[in-house]
């Protein structure tokens, strides 16, 4: 696999001498409390009972049977996953924030919750790597291992660990912003993994290497914290915040095997190079692509689907929705508008989309007539600021309309009728719009996406797998904030930014990567992976099977690609989650202290109990990549194509369907399925809980804070439709010419 590493010896001498003046630094004053670097975590020695694991395959099995016969498992994890060894995981585990005033959360948190809390049957670590060192690479090698080795049998593991970390790419300008990737390894042994991981560049590398005020926590907030063991945390992050500064960069052809370096790809396609360099087993799982915390205005799939072959890389998969909300489904509206010379300008607004723009110059208008000034001044002051405000980056738009709360803004900038939608959502990033978008620079060989689908937490807190119950916002959700007024005050950046505010209420426990495994070894889910027989799920565990039944080499599942030269049929069958039961399950209780039971579970685990929630129906998407460069994107997303209502029963449901306009359109087509679950509580379900007048306008917004302004009590819980997204089957028409001449 790899070839043998070269020790640089000069990036060695720097890296050490920089940990060491590190250290001297922050033991320099007896007066204050000294910080350390904190480790890795111990992880339990004990697996989940081989009764256990046996019981919950037979169940399915049954349940299986009585909709498919199928000899494949489905399998549920979560592929991305942080502990405090990302920035900003440790920032808000600090006790200055509300609701995680739990200490550390290392990697060995992460196997054990993964275990006994949710119960899931693999899992990832995805620390960011730009904040990854030496230290902290080797510490996680070794963590994975202690957690796979748990598994005695390793045909047949409780649970399968892989290693892996996040490309957090980011940049303000959209022509240099490709987005979040994660990469999931394989292997797990020193001579078969990287030396370190590939960080990124931009604002993403900025932010995580705390190069922005943000993390500076000042002598002012550490006052603020009566306790020893409070102050000694602070004092730790203001290590962990020096220890990657002395890393120098890597440089030469040899910097892949110089593991005392830092290196960064700044492209999809640099990254892509370097991991083949390498000739490691990966994968590579694009996220957050809607995302519009970070993602500038404008941007979209286009400038990387024509930069990078899909066909070439190992982006097989990408993640649909996660605690930082879903990203799937494509709408018309736009942030901004920009035209072929490049020119901004704020659409707009539309019966369910305000573009915060247009929300900025509404502020300001109504600012400037409170202060007395003529109409006409107040309209084209308000014109101004919302040109402004359209050609500003994400960073620069809290400058332009000042001190505002994030009440003013209502429901400005989100999608109002998506399914628990990502904060100020980028349509052209979505999944939906990747998968109809083709770039056509050859024409001879036009390009698409055919990913298939996972859905994952993006957890901060080393809790893989946190939608098994709705409950704990604060612990299972990545909502926080600062923990009294005073502390606010003395953080402006983390406090006063309404974005980060509004944020919050869009955050969810998150959702599930199923498999249809061959069985529970590390290379069986890893195989399943790969061909794409992979759905994701917003949390709960929904069995989910898609099968194109025609095709020219028969019968071929979810994430397959075939022909017919007939009309395709399909056969959905889902069955629903267990309900369940308050409290963990009797092997949860025994094998970890009460102690770090609570702390880590809260005292809620997986716990199903024999009854199922209802699948109320089976929705159809259908989206026809571009044939030319003309087409109209909202004409090729049809979702929902379909509709078929299901029986009210705790066995699932069974549907078939066909397309009988397939032939006449002389396309390919791609389907996938939503299997939509009766209504249930979620947390952060209705977003910022708007209160609606009589013509359906957003009036008023109840938040729901991650900070002191929300009870911990409060779940801020509201209906959901629970739900689990197939990967698509991608179908070609077979021509007359193929026929005849017997191909």
């Amino acid at each position: 696999m790899l070839a043998l590493p070269k020790t640089n010896l000069d990036s060695y001498i720097k890296y050490f001498f920089g940990i060491l003046i590190i250290i001297l630094l922050t033991s320099c004053s007896e007066e204050k409390v000294v910080g350390f670097l904190e480790g890795v975590g111990e992880v339990t020695e004990k697996q989940i009972p081989e009764e256990i694991i046996k019981e919950r395959s037979e169940i399915q099995k049954i349940a299986s049977l009585k909709r498919v016969n199928r000899s494949k498992e489905i399998l549920f994890g979560d592929l991305h996953v942080h502990s405090t060894f990302s920035t900003d995981a440790n920032l808000w585990s600090l006790p200055i924030q509300y609701g995680r005033n739990e200490g550390a959360h290392p990697v060995g948190d992460a196997c054990d919750y993964a275990r006994f809390c949710s119960s899931v049957d693999f899992w990832s670590i995805n620390d960011h790597a730009e904040a990854t060192t030496p230290r902290k690479w080797k510490s996680t090698k070794e963590s994975i291992r202690a957690c796979n080795a748990v598994s005695l049998d390793k045909k047949n593991q409780d649970m399968v660990t892989f290693l892996g970390w996040e490309w957090t790419q980011a940049a303000v300008n959209r022509n240099e912003h490709y987005g979040h990737k994660n990469i999931i390894l394989l292997e797990e042994d020193d001579d078969k993994v990287p030396l370190r991981p590939i960080a990124s560049t931009g604002t993403g590398s900025d932010f995580i290497r705390g190069r922005v005020p943000l993390f500076d926590i000042s002598e002012g907030v550490a006052d603020l914290i009566s306790s020893k063991e409070d102050k000694q945390r602070l004092a730790n992050f203001a290590v962990f915040n020096q220890e990657y500064k002395p890393i120098p960069d890597c440089s030469g052809d040899e910097s892949l095997w110089d593991e005392f370096c830092y290196e960064d790809a700044s492209t999809p396609s640099e990254l892509f190079l370097k991991l083949e360099k390498l000739n490691v087993e990966h994968l590579v799982i694009p996220h957050g692509n809607a995302w519009g915390i970070y993602t500038p205005t404008g941007q979209s799939w286009d400038k990387q689907l024509s930069e990078v072959n899909p066909q070439e890389n190992r982006e097989l998969l990408i993640e649909v929705m996660s605690g930082h909300g879903n990203s799937e489904e494509y709408r018309d509206f736009r942030a901004v508008i920009i035209n072929s010379d490049g020119n901004i300008t704020c659409p707009e607004s539309s019966k369910d989309y305000q573009p915060t723009c247009r929300k900025a110059a509404e502020i300001t208008y109504k600012r400037c007539l409170k202060e007395g000034n003529d109409s006409n001044v107040c309209d084209k002051k308000s014109k101004e600021i919302m040109q402004t405000f359209a050609e500003a980056s994400v960073n620069d738009r809290q400058q332009i309309v000042s001190d505002t709360t994030m009440e003013e803004w209502l429901n400005a900038g989100q999608c109002t009728d998506c399914f628990l939608p990502a904060y100020n959502y980028r349509p052209k990033g979505s999944v939906q719009y990747s998968l109809a978008k083709t770039n056509f620079d050859n024409p001879n060989q036009p390009k698409n996406y055919r990913w298939g689908f996972i859905a994952s937490s993006d957890v901060h807190s080393s809790r893989p797998g946190t939608g098994y119950k709705e409950v704990y916002r604060l612990k299972n959700t990545d909502g926080n904030g600062p923990s009294k007024p005073e502390v606010a005050y003395a953080l402006p950046g983390l406090s006063r930014n309404p974005d980060l505010q509004r944020f919050s209420s869009f955050l969810t426990t998150g959702g599930l990567a199923a498999v249809h495994s061959s069985g529970r070894s590390k290379e069986e889910i890893w195989s399943a992976l790969n061909k794409k027989e992979t759905y994701g799920t917003s949390g709960d565990r929904i069995l989910l099977w898609f099968d194109l039944l025609n095709s020219a080499k028969g019968e071929l599942p979810m994430g397959s690609e075939g022909s017919v030269d007939v009309a395709p049929t399909f056969e959905v069958s889902a069955i629903g989650a267990f309900i369940q039961k308050p409290g963990c399950p009797e092997f949860s209780v025994n094998s970890l202290s009460p102690e770090r039971l609570d702390k880590l579970c809260g005292g809620e685990c997986y716990n199903p109990s024999d009854e199922r929630k209802i699948i109320s129906r089976i929705e159809v998407i259908r989206i026809l990549p571009q044939i030319s460069e003309g087409e109209d994107i909202n004409n090729l997303i049809q979702d929902p194509w379909k509709v078929m209502n299901c029986p009210k029963n705790q066995d699932g449901c069974t549907v078939q369907f066909d397309d009988p306009e397939f032939i006449n359109l002389n396309r390919t087509a791609i389907y996938y399925v939503r299997a939509i679950q009766e209504p249930s509580l979620a947390i952060n379900a209705e977003n910022l809980r708007c209160e609606f007048d009589e013509k359906g306008e957003c009036i008023k917004v109840n938040p729901c804070y991650g900070d002191y302004r929300t009870s911990q009590d409060d779940e801020c819980l509201a209906p959901n439709e629970e739900r689990a997204w197939s990967s698509p089957i991608f179908v070609n028409k077979i021509s007359k010419t193929a026929n005849s001449s017997g191909k």
